[in-house]
């Protein structure tokens, strides 16, 4: 397949699967680029902004969950 012919099919598409072609475009190319051309972590994320992701991503879904304790259930309070 030539370019013009992948250009062609890539515009055939809707616009959420040209991004998903452009997505996994994107990861081949990073999986063949050396090591040394990547950022190390320190330099992509600070502490702060990882430990918020973290959390983020612990905690995704739990907003829907049923309230299973209230306060009242409590027998000792932390003062």
């Amino acid at each position: 397949m030539n370019p013009a012919q992948f250009l062609e099919k890539v515009q055939a598409l809707p616009p959420d699967k040209q991004s998903e072609v452009f997505d996994f475009i994107e990861f081949l190319t990073s999986r063949s680029t050396p090591l040394s051309d990547h950022k190390s972590v320190e330099e992509d994320w600070t502490n702060a902004e990882f430990s918020k992701m973290s959390m983020i991503q612990a905690m995704r879904g739990m907003e829907e969950e049923p309230v299973l304790y209230t306060l009242d259930d409590l027998k000792e309070h932390w003062q």
